[in-house]
């Protein structure tokens, strides 16, 4: 099975409208990230997928990525500088075991889209919607080797 196969066409579009719920209420960006394998831990390649998709250019630096190597079942949630700075140490961890849970159970889409909610939630507290906001990144699921 192809990667863009992983989730249903139904489950893409739930997820972009999830990232889409999300940034109603904030300036942050999130983006969603999926691969077969990573050939390294997966922070390290959400790292270099963050930087490919250009996440760190966003004006208060407030990206979040959700990488995920479905075969290798490997997946990483990272912050830019502007968001890892406000929020605690913890947080991403959090996130990581609440999507976990839903993973366990083959419910890879509303794993998804909790961890997504949970960002959003946070980036809406520290980085609030903006009059003038506007969409820096794709909301749409973006597909490596």
């Amino acid at each position: 099975m192809a990667v863009k196969d992983f989730f249903t066409e139904a489950q893409q579009q739930e997820i972009s409208q999830s990232i889409e719920r999300a940034e109603l209420n904030t300036s942050g960006e999130i983006r969603v990230h999926l691969e077969d394998k990573c050939k390294t831990e997966p922070v390290k390649r959400a790292v270099e997928v963050f930087e490919k998709l250009a996440m760190h250019q966003t004006e208060q630096r407030n990206g979040v990525l959700f990488y995920l190597a479905v075969k290798d079942k490997k997946f990483a949630v990272i912050g830019d500088q502007g968001i890892n700075d406000l929020v605690n140490e913890h947080f991403w961890d959090d996130v990581k075991t609440e999507m976990l849970n839903h993973f366990q159970r083959s419910k890879f889409s509303e794993g998804l889209c909790k961890g997504i909610e949970m960002a959003g939630e946070k980036l809406k507290i520290h980085f609030p919607y903006q009059s003038d906001d506007v969409n820096e990144l794709s909301n749409d699921i973006s597909f490596g080797e």
